[in-house]
């Protein structure tokens, strides 16, 4: 039985958010070395990660301390696509992006585990389940229409039909802590979420946008208000399937009249810092009955940004 590790403390800030962890190094030199990558795969000591069409990865250990079910490589007989991912303490890992769960392992997602894995299987896993998505996606060449064959240990597809090369796409989206400079942040909730959970604003860059300009087009678009002193605040990449979610605090300037874009929001609203102290994560909403009682889990950097508001000084 693997031994439970010690809860996360919910209101505390990390260094570094939790899925941009990593303990590993890629080793992007390695990726067109076709001898080095055949020897490291029939190394005895490499290890591989399977990963399901749907995302999901054998753990153990869940729910209390679980942990990545890594297989030497003359255990993975499925037909699938091989991707190095890099080295750590001499071992070389690899993703298997294989066929539907087999076995007796308990099989997750990254948003279950994510918050709980060490550094090296996070890193692992979110740069898997990334490619995972974007090959799957993305089978044939957007120029031609022809299938591309995987290359560079699954960090290209290649059109053999007009020479081109396609790497995994990153699709920058900006999200923000809006507070008003005396103890009151915005909150909101979209239509996919239950009343009473709430997280900060999102919204995708657009072509040709800076971040900041993003952060303060959407914020007027989604609630109508404006804002000044955008600071950034940190990344995180979201592979649901491509993001990278780039962290904002902004400060309230003007009216704080929220006016809600029905669209994208269905409520909105400022809220002091004893309210948001008084929520509980997502899917654990004990909290007491009212407009907030459910924040984005640790392993966001959604919750990254709230915790830093609360410890702050206006």
């Amino acid at each position: 039985m693997t031994a439970a590790r010690p809860p996360r403390d919910p209101w505390a800030v990390p260094d570094i958010p939790l899925l941009a962890r990593s303990a590993h190094a890629r080793l992007a030199m390695r990726r067109t070395d076709q001898q080095f990558l055949d020897a490291a795969w029939r190394d005895p000591s490499s290890r591989v990660l399977l990963v399901s069409p749907s995302g999901t990865v054998a753990v153990v250990g869940w729910p209390d301390a679980p942990n990545l079910v890594l297989l030497p490589s003359e255990q993975v007989v499925q037909p699938g696509i091989r991707v190095f991912l890099g080295e750590a303490s001499g071992i070389r890992y690899f993703a298997h992006l294989a066929g539907e769960p087999v076995g007796d392992d308990d099989w997750r997602t990254l948003r279950e585990v994510g918050a709980s894995l060490t550094d090296l299987d996070v890193g692992l896993l979110t740069s898997a389940v990334a490619l995972q998505a974007w090959h799957q996606r993305h089978p044939r060449c957007p120029r031609c229409g022809a299938q591309t064959e995987v290359a560079q240990a699954g960090w290209i597809r290649a059109c053999r039909a007009d020479g081109s090369e396609h790497f995994p796409r990153t699709d920058p989206a900006v999200i923000m802590l809006v507070h008003d400079g005396a103890g009151h942040c915005v909150l909101a909730r979209g239509p996919q979420w239950p009343p009473g959970r709430m997280s900060v604003l999102a919204g995708f860059v657009e072509a040709g946008e800076s971040a900041e300009a993003a952060v303060a087009r959407e914020v007027a678009e989604e609630v109508g208000i404006a804002i000044r002193d955008v600071r950034y605040a940190g990344s995180q990449p979201h592979p649901f399937p491509a993001s990278l979610m780039l962290g904002f605090q902004a400060r309230l300037v003007g009216d704080p009249t929220l006016r809600i874009d029905a669209d994208e929001i269905v409520e909105a609203a400022w809220f002091s810092r004893a309210e948001v102290r008084r929520a509980t994560d997502w899917g654990d909403e004990r909290a007491p009955a009212g407009r907030l009682r459910g924040l984005p889990s640790t392993m966001s950097i959604a919750r990254q940004l709230i915790n830093t508001w609360l410890l702050a000084e206006d």
